[in-house]
């Protein structure tokens, strides 16, 4: 990869095609970020379409957010086959629409933190969320959530929790550590968000343009910045209470048109050979293995706490919670 991160972040929205050609065999609605140059999207179109001799088209939005939020206005005449890039916190949301169906493929044999069971959604990659800081600006980052709150005098980016996958997990990472103390510590940490961004890739692009010296991202951010651009600035800072996860999800829409060609594409994207692409072009972990392991200057998983909450309990609350944080960012 030789484009600058930055560049590819700000630009890749608008590069992508939305509209789906209507000679697909396959068309499969994912973020954007997954179809840019930079990402797997082509490395496992094209994989997958010399193996089954079909073609594929990629519809892109910003998030796995707004990806749900078009499967629900389109209903029935969606086009879509397959729904690549919702994550565990949208999946009970996205089963109670009624956009997906069960996959039918066997759940077994995951490299993930967490067993996985889910009769609707296969994983294909997944990551910890984590405060990325450029460390020419702070020297000394903190070592809790709550540090980050109560104690640190750093500006930081954020993404909006209704449009954004990341900017959901910080919510919920914030109700699994401080529980009914959540709106008050948002309260807290309100004045030094610089922005809250729609998605992860204009947060980050501000980020690297220096507007803030802390965004949220991901602890495996920084390896794309140690293998394409061999430095070591950019970190992840690790908290004592534990990192929320997020595991990127795939499955086959409500009105595929053909369900056995999108169930041999999830079986294909969960196979040693579409997992291979996903560490340096994703930049997140991958859901099997590769045979000779992570790259070099990809780092291990944390040894930190999972924290995750169950689909069911943020399809219940999520509303009440993306409240309770506008009513502590609005004070």
């Amino acid at each position: 990869m030789t484009t600058p991160m930055r560049t590819a972040l700000l630009t890749a929205v608008a590069a992508l095609a939305t509209t789906p050609a209507l000679a697909a065999d396959l068309t499969i609605y994912t973020y954007s970020s997954f179809v840019s140059e930079w990402g797997p999207g082509p490395a496992i179109e094209s994989g997958f379409e010399e193996r089954c001799g079909c073609d594929i088209d990629f519809v892109s939005a910003d998030d796995g957010v707004a990806i749900l939020s078009r499967l629900r206005l389109e209903g029935e005449a969606s086009p879509a086959d397959v729904v690549l890039g919702l994550d565990t916190n949208l999946i009970a949301a996205a089963v109670a629409e009624g956009v997906v169906q069960p996959h039918g493929l066997d759940t077994g044999g995951y490299d993930l933190p967490v067993a996985w069971t889910d009769p609707n959604f296969v994983p294909f990659d997944w990551g910890y969320f984590a405060f990325v800081y450029d460390s020419q600006a702070i020297a000394e980052p903190p070592e809790s959530l709550r540090a980050l709150v109560e104690d640190s005098t750093a500006e930081i980016l954020i993404q909006d929790p209704r449009t954004s996958t990341p900017g959901l997990g910080l919510l919920l990472w914030m109700r699994s550590v401080f529980g009914d103390e959540a709106e008050a510590m948002w309260t807290e940490l309100a004045p030094r968000i610089v922005t809250v961004t729609s998605g992860w890739s204009e947060a980050y692009g501000l980020f690297l343009e220096g507007e803030a010296p802390m965004v949220l991202s991901y602890t495996t951010s920084p390896a794309y910045h140690r293998i394409a651009e061999e430095t070591e600035r950019y970190q992840a800072a690790v908290f004592e209470e534990g990192h929320y996860l997020q595991i990127e999800v795939a499955g086959i829409a409500a009105g595929a048109d053909d369900v056995d060609l999108a169930r041999d594409f999830l079986a294909y994207l969960t196979g040693p050979e579409a997992q291979a692409a996903i560490p340096t072009t994703n930049w997140m972990y991958p859901v099997v293995m590769p045979e000779g392991g992570l790259p070099e200057g990809f780092d291990a998983p944390p040894e930190t706490p999972s924290l995750l909450t169950a689909p069911e309990v943020v399809h219940d609350n999520r509303g009440a919670w993306v409240d309770e944080w506008l009513r502590a960012l609005s004070r």
